[in-house]
């Protein structure tokens, strides 16, 4: 690779990483090559990017990003691959559910929202993160409870009171 095709892929990169706030930087080594389509597939169909990247690429675009990567750029040694998404539990299940049939891929950090995650033990709770879909939907289903208790505390001193009536 020329250093202008060093340059283009870095600024390439840098734009990605700056089109997004949810990073996953993981080691897909050792991978044969159908479980490497069978993980694309997955991120394919969950709307994630996967791309296997430069190690010194990767730490130059995040150097040059506006997002602050804290230590993140310290855990890119080895092979490494970075998923990108727009859902922040996304990777996290992806991979979770992925290493239920082998060791890999192993998570060597995040950068979720401004918070950079260090390390594979970190994958249960970035996999368990609720998306803010499952967020808006609990606060819906919390506004909505008192509503209904109201509703239906309504509905039982109607029915009592038309009981009372045809007794009557």
């Amino acid at each position: 690779m020329t250093r202008e095709e060093k340059s283009i892929a870095i600024e390439d990169l840098t734009a990605q990483l700056a089109g997004t706030n949810i990073v996953y930087v993981a080691d897909i080594s050792g991978l044969n090559a159908d479980a490497t389509s069978k993980l694309r597939r997955a991120c394919y169909k969950a709307g994630i990017k996967l791309e296997v990247i430069k190690n010194t690429l990767l730490a130059k675009a995040m150097e040059a990003s506006a997002n602050d990567y804290g230590d993140l750029p310290s855990v890119l040694t080895g092979n490494s691959a970075i998923f990108i998404s727009e859902v922040a539990n996304g990777p996290g299940k992806i991979i979770k559910d992925f290493r239920k049939k082998s060791a890999k891929p192993v998570l060597k950090g995040a950068y979720i929202n401004a918070e950079v995650y260090i390390g594979d033990d970190q994958l249960e709770a970035l996999a368990t993160i609720k998306s803010k879909e499952e967020l808006i939907g609990e606060i819906i289903g919390l506004l909505q409870s008192p509503a209904q208790k109201v509703i239906s505390a309504l509905q039982n001193q109607f029915a009592k009171e038309e009981v009372a009536e045809t007794e009557a």
